[in-house]
This record gives structure tokens, sequence and C-alpha cells, in this order.
């Protein structure tokens, strides 16, 4: 099977994580699974971290337009599923409105999982400039009692950055996480960990840390890709495929798609999403 990869970063920014995302990724997926990474079109941001806009509500849903647009595209290259590598998944629900092919978020996967290791989920977080964001989330992806909320991870986007792409630097920015983990199973009594950026998941993922203070520390890479391979499986075996009930899940006609997108100048967005 093949699977679509999207990253809310652009990944031609960001090289050394991209590489270290295909070799771990190659590492989770079964044989004869392909995986194609993809990221947001070059230039998508001021800076080479998306954080710097996804802080802003608008700008956030703005810049989700691609994951609709890509999601389209996979469809329409072949792709038997998507994985939205990033925790918040922009658009995820609607977007299994729009196409026929499984599609595994990142965050949502990783809350449904966090029922299976433990009790209490907490995040850890080095853009935690969303705070208020994430309750609501969490409540949309139906987990919310058992969440106990965010903790900084005591370094940057850019810290972790340089970690990847230099192994020397890497086990003070691990050390610090793990403390920062740490405090956060002392005080808020959480026994599953999520670790909210992409990112810092594979850093720990590479580096094996598996438990912190002896809370389950959630692989989001082999999650998803998993998940997907799952959906996929399920489809094929006993043909489950979402919900199609209802405002949230109802399928628009596609004619109609087509046309609204064409009115907003968007018909061509997805072919401007390339491969890395």
């Amino acid at each position: 099977m093949r699977i679509w990869h999207q990253s809310f970063t652009v990944l031609g920014d960001l090289p050394a994580y991209r590489e270290a995302l295909r070799e771990r990724i190659h590492k989770v997926v079964r044989p004869g699974t392909e995986v194609v990474l993809h990221g947001q079109i070059p230039g998508t941001y001021p800076s080479d971290y998306p954080g710097t806009d996804i802080k802003y509500s608008t700008l956030y849903w703005l810049h989700g337009l691609q994951w609709i647009s890509a999601a389209r595209e996979a469809e329409r290259q072949g792709f038997e599923a998507m994985v939205l590598a990033s925790i918040p998944s922009p658009m995820i629900r609607d977007i299994r409105t729009l196409v026929n092919i499984p599609v595994v978020g990142y965050g949502e996967t990783a809350f449904h999982l966090s029922g299976l290791y433990g009790r209490r989920v907490g995040m850890l977080f080095f853009n935690t400039e969303r705070l208020d964001f994430w309750p609501e989330q969490v409540r949309q992806w139906g987990v919310s009692e058992r969440f106990a909320g965010i903790s900084e991870a005591g370094v940057s986007f850019n810290q972790v950055a340089q970690a990847l792409s230099d192994p020397s630097k890497a086990q003070p920015v691990i050390d610090t996480i793990i403390a920062h983990g740490e405090k956060m199973v002392r005080e808020k009594g959480v026994d599953v960990i999520v670790p909210g950026e992409m990112p810092m998941n594979l850093l720990l993922a590479n580096a094996g840390v598996h438990h912190i203070g002896g809370a389950t520390v959630i692989d989001g890479i082999a999650t998803c890709f998993k998940m997907a391979e799952t959906l996929h499986d399920l489809k094929q075996i006993s043909g489950m495929t979402p919900s199609q009930v209802g405002f949230f899940h109802a399928k628009p006609d596609a004619q109609r798609v087509e046309d609204v997108l064409k009115f907003y100048g968007l018909e061509n967005l997805g072919r401007r999403i390339q491969e890395d």
C-alpha cells in the first residue's frame, strides 16, 4: 500500500528532520508499505518554524486549506491512506467527508490509544502559545475526561531541530525533556505522555525513550502509520469506513466541491504540494 504523509512544516527547510523522519517511518511500516513524504508548500511561512503563524486561529485554518487539497490530491494519485503528521491535524474531520481513503491524525490517534496504556494523559510542548486551543480540541476528540493538560518541555524548536541534525547535541535536549516530563508525572499525576510536536516525538523515539517517570511515552510516528495500515486493512476486510451521517460527517456532492474550490481559486492548490 501507499501512504501519503503530510507535515505542517515545509520539509525542504528542515532536511535533517526530513531524513530522520524518513528513516524512522521505514523502520515502523511493514514490508510492502510505501510512504511518500509531503510538507507544506515552500514559502508557506516566514521562517522554518510554523509556530509563528499557527499560534493564530485565522492563520491556522487558512494554512489548513493545504491539508484539504493534499488529501484530494492523495486520492487522485492513488494513495490508499493518508497520515496527518501534526498533532492538531487541521481539517481532519472535514477531510474525511471529501475522500474515500483512511485518514489518520497524530493527536487523535495518540489520545485514543492513550486509554489502552493508562488513564490520565498529558502533553509536553515546546510551543505553549495555544494553551486555550487544546481543551477544545481534546473535547472534539472525545477524550477530555482523561486529559490532564499541557506542560512545557523546557526546550525550543530550534534545540530539537539541532539535536536531530547533530547527535552530539541530542543528549542534553533529551535530558531536559525527560526532567520536565518527570515533573508533569509528579505534579499532574499523568501515566501517559504525548510529545506534542512531531520533531520532539521523533527525537525521543530515536533515543529509545518509551517511558518517563514510569509513564508511557506515545510514539506518534509508530501509532499513526500502524493505524493507517490497520484502517486500510479493516476497509478491505470488513468494508468499514467513516460515518456519513449528520452535519459533521455527510459527504457533499463532489461536483459542488469542485465548483466551490474553483470559485475561490483553489482548484489547483493540491498539485502545488510536492513530494519531499
